[in-house]
């Protein structure tokens, strides 16, 4: 039997998103028990062309939700990338949760075929919603994931590959 558009996306999608709330509560252990400002965490980057982890989160957030809601047609809400402390990614990670649970698998199940398209700058990006799902919601969901993870991992925070699969 093959694997659905559901069950291939949506327990991934909470499985790292509950994974990388638990690494953030690590990170803010982490900053309480050396006295490091919380700001400075959040501004790390791994390269200095690469986004800070702030803005990793809230892409791996985004590709979760808005694949989602584009293969469903559900208008899902979209969350201001305004979060400046750990406490405020925690909360958007549990609304993007949320979002992701109020869709329904009958909504996403047989939307392998259905045309996504949808504008990256200046760029139309067009798929069917199998290719989106396997060539790039979830290859940009989890290099988000990861990246935020590593930054977390290259600031000292002591988070393993458990951690980053839900397993700690």
């Amino acid at each position: 039997m093959p694997i659905s558009m559901s069950s291939a996306s949506v327990p991934a999608f909470l499985q790292i998103l509950g994974a990388l709330s638990k690494v953030l509560d690590k990170a803010a252990a982490h900053c309480a028990a050396r006295k490091i400002d919380p700001a400075v965490l959040l501004a790390m980057r791994l390269y200095p062309d690469m986004l800070p982890l702030v803005r990793q989160v809230h892409l791996t957030c985004d590709f979760a939700k808005n694949f989602v809601a584009r293969v469903s047609g559900k208008d899902l809400p979209r969350f201001p990338d305004e979060e400046k402390t750990i406490d405020e990614l925690k909360a958007r990670i549990a609304k993007t949760i949320e979002a992701v649970k109020s869709v329904a698998a009958r909504d996403i199940d047989g939307t392998e075929a259905k045309a996504i398209s949808f504008a990256v700058g200046p760029r139309t990006m067009n798929f069917t919603g199998e290719s989106y799902l396997v060539g790039f919601a979830l290859p940009n969901f989890y290099f988000h994931a990861s990246t935020a993870y590593d930054i977390l991992r290259h600031c000292g925070v002591e988070v393993g590959k458990g951690d980053f699969l839900g397993a700690s």
